[in-house]
């Protein structure tokens, strides 16, 4: 099988990336700004048609597209996650065999939902910022394209190669330095969400699972599990070794996990989809700098049309984010 895949370089692309490579049974060709690319487009300038004749020339049967921004201006976010889904979507249409599309989307298309309650493909989307409103547009493209096309809707991706604009890449960050300089204290932004935290290379398998399937519309990719942001970032200080304090934006202070204490088997509906957390449930207001306090996926779709399932821990997904960043030159 043909596959053409848009954002190798990305977190998640790069171990698509990976994943793809392993598979014989698949010809990969990657698209994309960078030299390492084996075409060079960009997609949020070129053209449809263009990109339509690197269509024809490659004749992929499956396009897999991960390209996109997670940071930016609004006009970023916008050109990169809607206008660039816009020329893919009519760059296979105008192609002589228009391969089947899977794209990624974002949780956060959603935007805010009950507490305590997983969200299913169902929920109607409802977007809080410009980079939730900038993907589901994007989402919308391709379920109205006409195209053979799945949606993954990819829910809080961590592991090892994590941005340091994220949550846990920011965190680690940070433990490195504070343990580099002999710190006490790591700031951190409110932790007391809840997420759906699904290791990149659980993503990356879902994705090549798609390519090869006859599944359509969207399709949530998560743990199925709500855990505290709070609780997740222990994992990853116990991880470091670090025995100073976070300090969160709201001036919680999180100490290190102490001999003994909660393992990830233990956290808050790790192990029960749609399993309300023990303590308090999320209120539905809005906290600050935290505008969805709950988000948990129904995984059920991805299970019995991709017959995928997680596979890596969250424990180890954290414990892989440290390493690799200790590791850094």
């Amino acid at each position: 099988m043909r596959v053409l895949l848009l954002g190798a370089d990305g977190f998640i692309g790069r171990r698509v990336t990976d994943r793809l490579l392993m598979d014989q049974e698949l010809q990969v060709t990657v698209l994309g700004r960078r030299d390492s690319a084996d075409i060079r487009f960009d997609l949020t300038t070129g053209s449809p048609g263009a990109l339509a004749r690197f269509l024809d020339a490659v004749a992929p049967q499956v396009v897999i597209n991960c390209a996109g921004a997670t940071y930016g201006s609004s006009r970023t976010l916008i050109r990169a996650n809607t206008l660039a889904v816009a020329t893919v979507c009519e760059a296979i249409r105008r192609s002589r065999e228009p391969a089947r599309l899977v794209h990624v989307g974002s949780a956060a298309e959603y935007g805010p939902v009950p507490g305590g309650v997983p969200v299913s493909e169902h929920a109607e989307p409802r977007p809080v910022g410009p980079y939730g409103v900038s993907k589901l547009a994007g989402t919308e493209l391709v379920l109205a394209s006409g195209l053979d096309a799945a949606v993954l809707r990819v829910f809080d991706v961590v592991g090892p190669g994590a941005p340091t604009a994220s949550l846990f890449g920011r965190l680690a960050e940070g433990l490195r330095r504070a343990l580099e300089r002999d710190e006490s204290q790591v700031r951190m932004p409110d932790l007391s969400g809840y997420r759906d935290f699904v290791d990149v290379r659980d993503v990356a398998r879902a994705i090549q699972a798609a390519a090869v399937s006859a599944a359509t519309g969207v399709i949530n990719i998560g743990s199925g599990h709500a855990v505290r942001a709070r609780d997740a970032a222990q994992l990853l200080v116990r991880a470091s070794g670090f025995e100073g304090a976070i300090v969160e934006e709201n001036r919680q202070v999180l100490l290190p996990a102490q001999a003994g204490g909660p393992s990830v088997d233990h956290l808050p509906g790790h192990h029960l989809p749609g399993h309300r957390p023990e303590g308090p449930r999320p209120e539905g207001r809005v906290a600050a700098g935290e505008p969805v306090p709950w988000r948990q996926a129904d995984v059920r779709t991805a299970r019995d049309r991709l017959g995928w399932r997680t596979q890596v821990p969250l424990e180890e997904s954290l414990g892989d984010v440290w390493l690799e960043t200790a590791c850094r030159v």
